[in-house]
């Protein structure tokens, strides 16, 4: 595996950026739905049967819901912060 040296992050300014940290909100909030997506459609595409495999399907399905509730809540945090630079999802919207 290749070693990537640490690239500085800039922190952003509330008052001059606009990209400040309701933006990082929402993207995380984007990413967690995108998960969620994936995990549904991983348990919905699960091709055995079974009690183990229905057991798999609920854990699956639970950690599903659970980022998606996480993506909510960073939406709702986000939309409390300022209104998106960029179009978003609305915060009330679920994933």
């Amino acid at each position: 595996m290749t070693h990537l040296p640490r690239a500085p992050r800039r922190r952003p300014n509330p008052r001059t950026d606009p990209a400040g940290p309701a933006e990082g909100l929402r993207g995380h909030a984007a990413a967690l739905c995108s998960h969620a997506a994936r995990l549904r459609l991983a348990a919905a595409e699960l091709d055995w049967e079974g009690p183990e495999a229905e057991a798999l399907r609920a854990e699956v399905s639970a950690l599903a819901s659970r980022c998606a509730a996480a993506a909510d809540g960073l939406r709702l945090a986000a939309a409390r912060l300022g209104p998106p630079t960029r179009p978003y999802r609305s915060a009330y919207e679920p994933c």
